[in-house]
Formats: C-alpha cells, sequence, structure tokens
C-alpha cells in the first residue's frame, strides 16, 4: 500500500507557551494532514528532554514530556486561571524554544495546577497509577530525589538511595510523597491528552509514527531503577557507553554517552524488559520507527571516560532473536528500521529477516565522498523515502551548504535547471518513486533554510529549538500536497 505522511515534531507547533503542546494547533494540524490526504504523521520522541534539550536523553523511556501539557485544558477544568497561565508565558521566545524559561515557570503552572485537582480521588487517574506502576513509580520517585539533590545525576546521589538500599527506597517514599503524587499526575495529564489527540488522529484516517531511541540516557529511571540491563561496574558506573566511529562525516565519531545493554542477560530473561518497552509503545503509537537499528546487530561500544569516540570496538548485538521474542510476544507490528550510515553485509541481512522497510534519505544521494544506495532509481518498494530528517539540513539548508559539484549533479539527476527547482524537484522525486511510504519534513514543505533545522548530531545547545509560524498551514500548500499525494497513487482517491 503506497501512503504518504509528514514528519512533524509536538515541540514545533506555534503556541503562546513557548513550546508546542496538545494543544488546538495540534488538532489543526491533523485536519491539514487529512485535507492533505496524508495518512501518516510521524513525530520525535515525547519522553521529558534531558541533557541538552534532547528526546534522545530522555529520564524515561515510558514517562511523556510534561511541557507538552496544554495548560488551556487545565483552564477548562477549572484547576488554573487564565491569569495564572499568561504570567508563565510573558517573556518567551516567540521564536524558538527557549528551555530554561520554560523550565522555571512550566512546572511551578503545572504545580498549581496538581494542587487544586484533588486527582488523587479520581478513579480514571487511580486505574492510570495502577496500570503503569512497573514505570511509573520509579520515575516518580527517580524525579523527586532527582530534585532533591538539585537536579544532579542519580549516580552522584548519596549512596543509600544510588543504590536502591530498600531502606532507603523507603524513606525518600515518605518523605516525597507529594513530588511524587505530582510527577504522577504530570504523566496522567500527558497520557489523557495524547490519548485524545491520537484517538482524533485516527478517526481523521491519520496513523502515527513515533520514534523509540534504540538507547536509554544514562542519567534515567530507567538505568536507576534497573541496573542488571546494563554493562555497569559494581558501583553502577557505565563500563562502556554508546556511539558511532570516526566516518568522513565526522574525524572523531559521534560519543553518545548512553549505556550499553547487557545483551546476554536480555537473552535470559526472554527480552522481558524490551517485550514490555515495545507493547508500551503501541498504546502511544500506531506504527515505531526504531532508531540506531545497526545496533542491535552490532553496537560500537566506547571505554567509559573517553572524551571522543575514537577508540570504541564493534560488539555483537542480540541479532534476530530479540525481533523474534517481539513477535511471539506481540504478533506482527509495523515498524520502520532506521538503517542509515554505513551498513555491513550482516546489518542488511538483519533488516531484511526482520521484513522491517528501510530508510532512505534523498539529500545523501548526491553526496560525492561516498557510493550511494539512496537514489531513487535503485529503491525496492519496501522502504521509507525522505527528502531528510530530523539530523540533517533542510532541503533548502542544503542546497546553500552542500558542495557545488553535489548540487549540479541533484540539478541534472531531477532535471531541472536553476537551483529554486531542487526542492520541489526532490519533493515530487520522493512521492514519484517506487517506495511504499513516503515522509517530508514539514520544514521541507514550506521551504525553510537551516534556521529551521532541528538537529546538529554531536553538538549541544542550539537544537531541538524551531517552532513553525501561525500562519504556515495554508490552502494553497494544503492543495499542493494534496495534488502529489493523489497525482501518485498515495491517496485511495485517484489523479483520474
Amino acid at each position: 500500500m503506497r501512503r504518504s505522511g509528514i514528519l512533524m515534531p509536538i515541540s514545533a507547533f506555534p503556541s503562546k507557551y513557548g513550546i508546542g503542546t496538545f494543544s488546538k494547533e495540534a488538532y489543526k494540524f491533523v485536519d491539514f494532514l487529512a485535507d492533505a490526504e496524508q495518512s501518516l504523521w510521524q513525530i520525535l520522541p515525547l519522553g521529558p528532554t534531558g541533557y541538552g534539550d534532547s528526546p534522545y536523553q530522555s529520564f524515561s523511556t515510558f514517562a511523556g514530556n510534561p511541557y507538552f501539557i496544554d495548560p488551556d485544558d487545565l483552564v477548562k477544568r477549572g484547576w488554573l486561571t487564565r491569569k495564572e497561565c499568561e504570567a508563565t508565558y510573558s517573556g518567551a521566545d516567540d521564536d524558538d524554544i527557549d528551555y530554561e524559561h520554560i523550565y522555571n515557570t512550566r512546572f511551578k503552572l503545572l504545580k498549581k495546577a496538581y494542587h487544586k485537582s484533588g486527582i488523587a480521588s479520581d478513579k480514571a487517574y487511580t486505574a492510570f497509577c495502577k496500570k503503569n506502576s512497573f514505570w511509573l513509580d520509579d520515575y516518580a520517585l527517580y524525579m523527586a530525589v532527582k530534585n532533591s539533590f538539585d537536579g544532579k545525576s542519580w549516580i552522584e546521589w548519596d549512596e543509600d538511595i544510588r543504590l536502591r538500599k530498600k531502606s532507603a527506597i523507603k524513606a525518600y517514599s515518605e518523605k516525597f510523597a507529594d513530588e511524587i503524587g505530582f510527577y504522577k499526575f504530570q504523566q496522567y495529564m500527558f497520557a489523557s491528552q495524547w490519548e485524545a489527540l491520537k484517538a482524533y488522529a485516527n478517526e481523521k484516517g491519520v496513523s502515527i509514527v513515533g520514534d523509540i531511541p534504540i538507547y536509554v540516557a544514562f542519567d534515567s529511571a530507567d538505568t536507576w531503577s534497573n541496573p542488571e540491563l546494563f554493562q555497569l561496574d559494581k558501583e553502577n558506573f557505565p563500563i562502556g557507553v554508546a556511539g558511532c566511529p570516526p566516518d568522513a562525516f565526522s574525524a572523531t565519531g559521534q560519543l553518545w554517552g548512553n549505556p550499553l545493554y547487557k545483551w546476554d542477560y536480555h537473552k535470559k530473561t526472554g527480552y522481558k524488559w524490551w517485550i514490555q518497552r515495545i507493547e508500551y509503545c503501541y498504546r502511544l503509537y500506531d506504527v515505531l520507527r526504531i532508531d540506531h537499528f545497526r545496533g542491535f546487530d552490532e553496537y560500537y561500544a566506547i571505554p567509559y571516560g573517553d572524551e571522543t569516540a575514537k577508540f570504541g570496538k564493534w560488539e555483537t548485538g542480540p541479532g534476530i532473536d530479540i525481533f523474534k521474542a517481539i513477535k511471539d510476544a506481540l504478533g506482527e507490528k509495523s515498524v520502520i528500521a532506521e538503517d542509515l550510515g554505513f551498513l555491513t553485509d550482516s546489518v542488511i541481512k538483519l533488516v531484511k529477516k526482520t521484513g522491517y522497510p528501510g530508510m532512505k534519505v534523498l539529500l545523501f544521494a548526491f553526496d560525492h565522498r561516498e557510493p550511494s544506495d539512496y537514489l531513487p532509481h535503485v529503491y525496492t518498494s519496501n522502504c521509507v523515502v525522505y527528502t531528510g530528517t530530523h539530523d540533517n539540513d533542510t532541503v533548502e539548508g542544503w542546497i546553500k551548504s552542500a558542495a557545488a559539484r553535489d548540487v549540479r549533479f541533484a540539478m541534472k539527476y531531477l532535471g531541472v535547471k536553476r537551483r529554486s527547482q531542487i526542492r520541489p524537484a526532490l519533493i515530487r522525486a520522493a512521492h514519484m518513486c517506487v517506495a511504499d511510504t513516503c515522509i517530508i519534513p514539514m520544514q521541507d514543505y514550506l521551504g525553510l533554510d537551516n534556521s529551521a533545522r532541528i538537529n546538529m548530531p554531536s553538538t549541544v545547545g542550539g537544537n531541538w529549538v524551531w517552532r513553525m509560524s501561525e500562519d504556515a498551514l495554508t490552502d494553497e500548500l494544503c492543495d499542493e500536497i494534496r495534488t502529489l499525494t493523489v497525482l501518485y497513487g498515495r491517496s485511495e482517491k485517484t489523479a483520474r
């Protein structure tokens, strides 16, 4: 089945609260997708952001980002006043996301709502807490304790709670009971609002493509509460951390710093934690994009404490075993394998064994530094084509920054005479090609340059801050997208 969609993070919606939320703007975007005959909406990870404001460095693989909670909904419930809300967004950056401002104001606002809500007596809230206790209890305690240590990573906490001694767990749980309740309240409101938005999208014929990082952050409730899952020493410090080796794009490689999985332990448990994680994801999403798929075949292990990724080495991952276990437990699920970058024969075979579609990024097709299998004429149908992703230039940004020979090749390949024609031609090529699924970042439909780029890998600061303007979703743009979608058979409608 041929289909198409748009990549648009929740955070990037226009909003008077400084960051996108599950607000009327999100519902308006769903209406836009449906009107444009789009059947997919791809988002970025929904977790609470940690180091560098990155959704790929989250405090929990299960929890949702409280910044996405729509304050207007809390006003309707009578838990906040308009005046209280206005006080938090005065001074917020109208263009980019100001995470510091949001951090300093949003939690205070949410705490006011929590204390006025009387949520503890709500039966739906109680049911939510019970259903999600397998992760929620640890997460809420983790965040409460983390706040008591001025936000420090759990590895810097006092030894008793760092090592989760029973007496410490009990003492901290009692001492910070109200704070723990506050974090559970956040997750309940996040889940309630997201479930409503997802249901609205599904009713409109739009499926949600979620994004799951292969790794969890070291500074997370996941690592603190389940140290046995990771390659940690007796004091729970990492033995090795994740990243990517040096290549044509980075002389020192990429040092991500995530803890590595203890795969032999996971295998002994029948991949119980992974099955639980994936099952939970399908409560949130309809399709799941698994990041850094290569790591399941081989993963790059960098000695803990190294300042670059130069001296890591490849280790064997779980391979097809983990996906067989997931399929046996959960049945057939819709997955996209992020198989970008240098791929060995073994990882190519792994992707084929799973049957999952891989990714094709058109901007990678024209890079003269290495051979390309991203040119549309070499695709098979079982793949997902993108013009670009959150980790690379927008098309307009690429046109300005790419080597002249690469731009010339792109023009020749696409059959255009002017640089201004590259972007629409590239979008058309994506829709036209044989790939079953086509997903275009919103910035490329809007023709934005690199000021709208989402992330520059291996850098901290200035990332994850782009927001779409309020007047971006025009009828003209909707018509353009719908025309392409229908013309190239990615809609139930026909062009004839």
